[in-house]
């Protein structure tokens, strides 16, 4: 990958977009991952406002202290960057409690997860309607396009997406290009929700590097029989995502009315 060109390809389509769509600039979720900084730092990169927004639901200390010291970079780098902290932990806690009790079981623990990103998303938004700012999506091509690893209607609910045609390799390419701070650049990838250690790779059961290779594999046609071992089983878990969270990939289906019913 060219990947200053590629930078500077994403850089002027930011600019570009937001130009043609009359709005001010940017404002990125920044979680202390690696995708939120490179996104976040590409959108300073054109001189538009940038507002990062923290917003942490019972979060793990060092993903805050990641994503803060992070902030303070680009804030020290970038004149047009901007940073609140939105804590959103009380008003999660307060949206758990008026819900109806249920037992514990893994598909409560995932709404609830999911819960939480649709929160941050309706943050972001309250922020991008009251600035005239696009929500810049943090989402890269394995999540968005493999395996669907995203919330639907929270973290992919967002105005345009900068990153998405990367694998997380790239990604990082551009992360050491931009000079994202090293303890971001070697934290394991997770997503945060659970308010746990767990790691993307424990929820997935394969690395970003195995899903891109298994990606590829699948994008060539290739199939489980056609790989043994820890090959075949990585294939698998990809097909199996990419099937089951293929709603998020593609528009909301519309239930046609045929003409002759409508007269």
């Amino acid at each position: 990958m060219q990947t200053e060109k590629v930078a500077n390809h994403i850089i002027d389509w930011l600019k570009d977009y937001a130009t043609n769509a009359n709005m001010n600039g940017f404002v990125v979720g920044v979680s202390g991952g690696i995708d939120s900084a490179v996104t976040s730092t590409l959108c300073a990169k054109t001189g538009m406002r940038v507002l990062c927004l923290e917003m942490p639901i019972h979060q793990d200390k060092n993903q805050i202290s990641r994503a803060r010291k992070h902030i303070e970079e680009l804030e020290h780098n970038f004149a047009n960057v901007s940073s609140l902290e939105v804590n959103l932990t009380k008003v999660y806690e307060v949206f758990k409690q008026v819900l109806p009790e249920e037992p514990e079981s893994a598909n409560l623990d995932l709404s609830l997860a999911n819960s939480r990103a649709r929160l941050r998303m309706t943050t972001l938004y309250y922020f991008a309607g009251l600035h005239k700012y696009l929500v810049a999506g943090t989402g890269n091509k394995v999540e968005d396009f493999g395996v669907g690893f995203y919330t639907k209607y929270g973290d992919g609910g967002v105005d345009l997406s900068p990153i998405a045609d990367l694998v997380k390799s790239e990604v990082y390419a551009l992360g050491d290009y931009l000079n994202v701070i090293e303890e971001i650049m070697i934290a394991k990838p997770t997503d945060g929700l659970f308010g746990d250690s767990r790691t993307d790779e424990d929820q997935l059961g394969a690395s970003y590097d195995e899903l891109e290779w298994a990606m590829e594999a699948y994008e060539n046609g290739k199939k489980a029989d056609h790989f043994s071992g820890r090959e075949r089983e990585v294939f698998e878990i990809y097909r199996r995502l990419n099937t089951a969270n293929r709603h998020k990939m593609v528009p909301i289906p519309v239930c046609e009315i045929p003409v002759h019913l409508k007269k």
